[in-house]
């Protein structure tokens, strides 16, 4: 007697794929190519965050160590606090413009980055877009995670002092020693089970850092304020310009554009916490939280970096090694624990959850914020991070080489919402896989041209600031200033391919279409301009839904 497979195993072999699949909640948007419970516009009871939450939310960003070494790089191209601080506040008050403007995009119609760029680049075309943010997210958090590690080794030594002589077992090739390998994994760990924590819960991990580590930086600046009777060469002067660049004009412009590229990834994704507003980002919260906390908190790394030349006798830009050097075991732990808990607010808010929230976009079907997240634990590890921090110079070609492509992507991204589609987006459309944002073949090239023309004329000078004995003539003058470069040159040249050249009409809407909103109606297809008659209109799913 032959026995016959139960249909339960036989659905298994069948259909294996399934057990990858993301689990899909009731009325998600759109199909499941397009569409998971993460991707979703966020429903009306979960926006939940206002002016507090985003004043904490920026000052566990900023108030953290990458704000004190891009401060401490900037002074390395041979500025003074007198002409460091002008830089700095230039640099945050342009990046808090662009901020604003694209939160606002996720606050209106409380959508993530992946979603935006859809309305904008296309439904296969926001993938580049948002595999560019990704990347730079990932190097992110990988980078942190090693300056986290050698905070916890400050902690750890101030508890034990034995502990600074760990036997090292590992060759120099490798670039980091036993120790602190040993504190890498043990902070990758715990920055890691913190990190697949929901969004929404992290608001009382924000505000704690909030409370925390503010008085840990002005601690750091009257220490050294006070080792330096008022500040040391590096605040009084005089210093010498970094020959690198030639002048202080060209310094000037490379300062600028390093601060600017500590926040141009924020600047394109700022949908992904802004479509948690409560008010639609109403006020100007956005707009001066970045200048004001950002220029506040820069006085702590200056003062500190010239106090530890004074002391010591060198320029140090990394802060665990200055902290290494504190006399008072209490100080060094305090102060070492502060910049943890700093890092783990800023891995989170910076790093990981913008990664896992956007690269879920490339394969709603299978990646979620959960498993990306666990794919960011791992390329942490691979990728072997403590490489890139070496050096203050090879910080300082990763924050401008990421921010040449993050300025045209920030330009279009503009342009297009605010001037070209006048604020109108189609929210049921950026769902559909044959909707009005197909454009042509799934891209939008008008899109991808605009960012093509503000980017490559910055490749020769990235491609010098890697190797600086390539010979590039005076291309690398604009590298100087490649954020601002390429977002106005791809603003420019979107607004004149769609206005004169090729406008895309049927995403031009005479009303947006929103998701369900707190005191607002939704539109009607014909309010907003949707032809039923097109091929591309499916009315099956909107009766569905």
């Amino acid at each position: 007697m032959v026995s016959l497979p139960s249909p339960s195993s036989i659905k298994a072999k069948i259909e294996p794929h399934l057990h990858l699949e993301v689990p899909k909640n009731p009325g998600s948007y759109g199909n499941a190519r397009w569409s998971n419970p993460d991707l979703d516009p966020v429903p009306p009871e979960k926006r939940t965050w206002g002016a507090p939450d985003y004043w904490a939310y920026w000052t566990s960003d900023m108030l953290a160590p990458p704000l004190a070494s891009t401060v401490s790089v900037v002074m390395s191209l041979g500025f003074t606090a007198k002409s460091t601080l002008p830089i700095v506040f230039c640099g945050f008050l342009i990046c808090s413009v662009v901020i604003t403007l694209t939160g606002k995009i996720g606050a209106r119609y409380s959508i993530p980055y992946p979603v935006v760029v859809r309305g904008i680049f296309g439904m296969y075309g926001s993938m580049p877009a948002i595999l560019l943010r990704g990347f730079v997210a990932l190097m992110w958090t990988a980078i942190l995670c090693v300056q986290a590690a050698d905070f916890l080794r400050n902690c750890i030594t101030a508890i034990w002092p034995s502990f600074a002589n760990f036997p090292n077992h590992l060759p120099d090739s490798v670039g980091i020693d036993s120790a602190g390998m040993l504190c890498f994994f043990l902070y990758w760990i715990v920055q890691t089970i913190l990190s697949l924590m929901r969004i929404e819960k992290l608001r009382i991990l924000f505000l704690i850092k909030a409370v925390v580590v503010p008085p840990t930086f002005l601690a750091l600046f009257l220490w050294g304020a006070i080792v330096t009777h008022g500040g040391g060469p590096l605040v009084k002067g005089p210093t010498k310009i970094n020959s690198t660049y030639m002048n202080t004009a060209y310094s000037a412009l490379t300062g600028l554009n390093v601060i600017i590229g500590l926040f141009s990834s924020m600047a394109v994704n700022m949908p992904d916490f802004g479509r948690f507003s409560k008010n639609n980002l109403a006020g100007y919260n956005q707009f001066f939280a970045l200048p004001v906390i950002g220029t506040l908190g820069s006085l702590t790394p200056i003062f500190v970096t010239s106090a530890h030349q004074q002391l010591h006798g060198e320029f140090q830009w990394y802060m665990p090694a200055i902290i290494a050097k504190f006399d008072s075991r209490a100080a060094k732990f305090f102060t070492a624990a502060s910049f943890i808990l700093a890092t783990i607010g800023n891995q989170i808010a910076a790093g990981t959850f913008p990664f896992s929230n956007d690269v879920s976009g490339l394969a709603p079907k299978y990646i979620n914020i959960f498993r990306a997240t666990l794919l960011a634990g791992v390329f942490c590890v691979v990728c072997q991070p403590w490489l890139i921090i070496k050096n203050a110079a090879g910080l300082l070609a990763f924050l401008s080489g990421y921010s040449c492509m993050m300025g045209p992507l920030a330009g279009v991204i503009v342009c297009d919402y605010w001037i070209i589609k006048k604020q109108r987006f189609n929210i049921r459309e950026m769902y559909k896989g044959d909707g009005i944002y197909y454009y042509t073949h799934g891209i939008n090239w008008r899109a991808w041209t605009s960012f093509s023309v503000g980017f490559l004329p910055t490749l020769p000078g990235f491609a010098k600031s890697i190797q600086p004995t390539l010979n590039v003539g005076g291309a690398w003058k604009i590298y100087t200033f490649a954020w601002l470069f390429g977002f106005s040159v791809s603003m420019l040249v979107h607004y004149v391919i769609n206005i004169y050249i090729s406008p895309d009409h049927p995403t031009l809407l005479d009303a947006p279409v929103l998701p369900p909103q707190i005191g607002e109606v939704v539109a009607s297809d014909e309010e907003a301009g949707v032809d039923k008659s097109s091929p591309v209109y499916n009315e099956k799913e909107i009766e569905e839904k």
